[in-house]
């Protein structure tokens, strides 16, 4: 069986904050996931859950508490295995005087290849990215998208195995985004692992297989897409055209919506079946326009996990338990010493 593309055990990271007393803040907490070879795997979570924390823990730009991980099945800083990872930092910053093309031709030739395939290389994956005739221009010309388009063609320089995409939307517009999605989706198409986290939940519920939700640095969730929102059906929506008049509400209708002069969206709950109705309204002279369930949203669920009171009362546990080590902390006015 093929190693896992990723996986860390009880990875755990703090941090030492405050300006005059330093006290820990516990930034990723005992973090345990696995992506497979091939997973377009989400890595979903609010601002301040960890979830940058992690993706510098496994890069090595910070170094973990506890725990460990692994990365193409070999520990953290084995050096063969960087050669077979790419990287997209959450705000990447490049040496503004370079232009794009300099730039990939660059991070080419420290990968090896030769002049011919950087020139090549860095032509297809300009290309890729949407960077036209602008790639001759210094990047400190480029917005803030653009540079997010570079940035992704970097990590893709070396024809990586697993790439790590840190927030890979961040600043694009709706075309931008667009690409980048069908960019990931070839990048499964040929067989490349892609880790990304993001608080895009929509760019998640298009792209992934995969998900794992942290919240306060602690993991909330996780597992395959489908198994995570199948079980969320919670009723029908029913479209259909030709009516003279609504039907009425009912125990077998929910609601009536009006969409135009003779169409009618139509909610149903899940039992009874929507056949039977179904087949009463075609009697009548309706047509169908669509029938589709209604599912709670990858956001739903988001929301959910992180507002659960478990995690909540998690939360303020550690508010607390911070408070209460802040006070320990303070001198004694009268002798001087902490508490």
């Amino acid at each position: 069986m093929a190693a896992p593309a990723l996986a860390t055990f009880e990875l755990t990271k703090d941090y030492a904050v405050g300006f005059w007393r330093k006290r820990p803040y516990r930034a990723l907490d005992r973090l345990s996931l696995t992506v497979q070879p091939g997973d377009v795997f989400g890595f979903l979570g609010p601002n301040g859950a960890g979830k940058t924390t992690t993706l510098k823990l496994l890069m090595q730009l910070v170094y973990p508490s506890s725990g460990r991980a692994e990365i193409l099945g070999r520990p953290l800083g084995d050096i063969a295995v960087k050669r077979r990872i790419g990287y997209l930092p959450e705000n990447p910053y490049f040496y503004d005087y370079l232009t794009a093309e300099e730039l990939l031709i660059y991070f080419a030739a420290l990968f090896g290849y030769d002049a011919a395939a950087r020139r090549t290389r860095t032509r297809q994956l300009l290309d890729e990215v949407g960077i036209g005739a602008e790639r001759r221009l210094q990047l400190r010309k480029f917005s803030k998208g653009m540079l997010q388009r570079v940035g992704i063609a970097q990590a893709l320089i070396n024809d990586p195995e697993l790439v790590v995409f840190d927030e890979p939307m961040s600043g694009l517009d709706p075309l931008g985004r667009r690409e980048v999605r069908s960019l990931i989706l070839r990048l499964r198409d040929r067989g490349t692992t892609v880790f990304f986290s993001s608080h895009v939940l929509s760019d998640a519920e298009a792209l992934c297989n995969r998900v794992a939700i942290l919240a306060r640095g602690r993991l909330v969730a996780g597992g395959s897409l489908d198994e995570m929102l199948a079980f969320r059906a919670r009723g029908w929506e029913l479209v259909v055209s030709g009516l003279t008049a609504p039907p009425p509400a009912g125990a077998a209708i929910r609601r009536v919506i009006r969409i135009g002069e003779d169409r009618y969206q139509l909610e149903l709950p899940l039992d009874p079946p929507p056949e039977r109705l179904l087949s009463e309204l075609t009697a009548s002279g309706a047509r169908l326009v669509s029938l589709n369930p209604i599912r709670d949203t990858l956001e739903d669920f988001f929301v959910e996990q992180v507002t659960a009171p478990d995690v909540l009362a998690a939360r303020r546990g550690l508010e607390d338990e911070d408070d209460r080590a802040q006070v320990r902390r303070q001198p004694d006015q009268r002798t001087g010493t902490d508490r």
